[in-house]
């Protein structure tokens, strides 16, 4: 039977390094497929359009919206963030684990969209780690950056609607938990339950033959 992939919903406070995160599980295992996510944000230094994101502007952003392109979309802190649907659905059906990195209004639509989604949360392991990592971007000016940090607090008021919280604290051991969190949810019985119903219609079948 064919296995469909799973969508892994990575949200976290701006700073806890989910970028970083992302980028080694891609390089430590083959079976993830990073989506990219469409924003009308400005590049940070180093990024570029098609792999970091998709950058456009609010015109062509919403013109996305009204085609139905997005399987969810939402504005934070003045910018729009979406993630394009085709690619998404391409790679489920090939049976791909697809991660989408995106923030908490995001991964709620996605919950309730794809009931079977994985819902992960990144957090540093305290907040004084969270402000020295957004001050050592160097990217931000200290009003950006007080702003994620007063984001951070609304954020936090809705991580019970995640199934999983993982520490960065150790790059590597927190790349090996969400990939187990991965392995494991492919062996949920919802996620099973169409092969466990066929495998019992087997038995009975045999199971019969046995009695005539």
């Amino acid at each position: 039977m064919k296995r469909t992939g799973i969508l892994i919903v990575v949200s976290g406070f701006s700073g806890a390094g989910k970028g970083t995160l992302m980028k080694r599980l891609l390089e430590r295992y083959d079976n993830y497929a990073l989506s990219i996510s469409m924003t009308t944000r400005l590049p940070r230094p180093g990024e570029e359009h098609g792999k970091h994101y998709f950058f456009v502007d609010r015109d062509e952003f919403e013109k996305h919206i009204e085609d139905d392109g997005f399987i969810e979309y939402a504005d934070y802190c003045g910018n729009y963030y979406g993630t394009p649907r085709a690619y998404v659905e391409k790679c489920l059906e090939e049976g791909r684990d697809v991660i989408l990195e995106i923030e908490i209004q995001g991964a709620i639509k996605i919950k309730n969209k794809f009931p079977d989604a994985v819902l992960v949360f990144v957090t540093p392991p305290d907040a004084g780690e969270l402000k020295r990592r957004l001050m050592g971007r160097g990217t931000e000016t200290e009003d950006v950056i007080r702003k994620r940090l007063s984001r951070a607090v609304e954020e936090a008021q809705g991580i019970e609607n995640y199934d999983y919280i993982v520490v960065n604290d150790e790059l590597e051991k927190c790349v090996e938990d969400i990939h187990a969190i991965v392995i494991a949810s492919h062996c949920k019985v919802q996620k099973s339950i169409v092969r466990i119903e066929k495998i019992s219609e087997e038995l009975s079948g045999i199971s019969k033959g046995e009695k005539e």
